[in-house]
């Protein structure tokens, strides 16, 4: 159980962190991409990958290329949705993007579903509606209803891209260190290459931050993964303690550190997130 409390903390960590910097002027694009340099060597190092005989012809580089792409512009997008719609609601966003993961497991897998995941998708769905429509109301201007909402609805949407990538990378035989770790590297190397052309002036502080910020995100992977095998017969403890764990300590940190507020929307969307984590924990039993 250390583990997974362990691995939610280093997640609400990156949020805290994400949006604190932020407002103290630091770059969040300079940040995400010096983190993806630290993670991918945390990442050989923890999971002694062998990168050296990687197969160039049978390794899917189409996939590792996209989730190159895909792992920083999703981290952006975090990090504007922190900053627009708060820690609360992003970080119960990013938790639900599980239920995007099960449908797409259901329709491009040809995973069963039982009435309780059934139950549990369709609560998930309501809790995203809820907060989004929680955020859209809230007296703002208009505009800044509309970005926050887009950004939570990517965050949403992004995550469990990821997600579904990394299994569908499991499906083809690949090792998954050696997949993530190669696509840590590409992250990192897109990340400085579009930081070169449209901010060439760099600054140590936001480097030193990055690096940081990455070995939090790795450690939250790395941690993840360690808890699953740990807990490899009863994989639902792993699920249902994270997923609730993070959305329970990104409430408590957006209250408490940015004296956020609940709304009566997004108390529904908390409520009904935890009922469909509880509900999809109990289907996997």
């Amino acid at each position: 159980m250390e583990m997974i409390v362990a691995a939610a903390c280093c997640s609400v960590l990156v949020s805290i962190l994400l949006k604190y910097l932020k407002n103290k002027g630091f770059d969040v694009l300079q940040m995400i991409a010096w983190n993806y340099l630290s993670a991918s060597f945390l990442c050989f190092y923890w999971f002694k990958t062998d990168i050296t005989h990687v197969s160039w012809k049978y390794t899917p580089w189409w996939l590792i290329i996209i989730l190159g792409v895909v792992l920083p512009s999703i981290f952006l997008c975090l990090a504007k949705s922190l900053q627009l719609a708060g820690i609360i609601k992003t970080e119960i966003a990013q938790r639900l993007a599980v239920i995007l993961s099960l449908l797409a497991a259901y329709v491009l897998f040809g995973e069963k579903f039982s009435q309780l995941k059934l139950i549990g998708v369709v609560f998930g769905a309501v809790a995203i509606l809820c907060i989004i429509i929680g955020q859209a109301s809230e007296k703002s201007a208009k505009s800044l209803n509309f970005k926050s909402a887009l950004f939570l609805s990517t965050v949403w949407v992004g995550y469990a891209a990821v997600d579904i990538l990394l299994k569908y990378s499991s499906n083809l035989g690949l090792q998954f260190a050696v997949t993530l770790n190669l696509a840590f590297i590409t992250a990192f190397i897109i990340s400085i290459i579009y930081l070169a052309i449209t901010q060439p002036n760099w600054q140590p502080k936001n480097i030193a931050m990055g690096l940081i910020l990455g070995g939090l995100n790795f450690a939250n992977i790395a941690l993840y993964i360690k808890a699953h095998m740990i807990f490899k017969d009863t994989p639902s403890i792993v699920f249902a303690g994270m997923n609730i764990l993070v959305v329970v300590l990104g409430v408590l940190s957006g209250v408490v550190l940015f004296k956020e507020r609940l709304k009566a929307y997004t108390w529904i969307g908390l409520i009904c997130g935890i009922v469909a984590v509880l509900f999809l924990a109990r289907a996997m039993m």
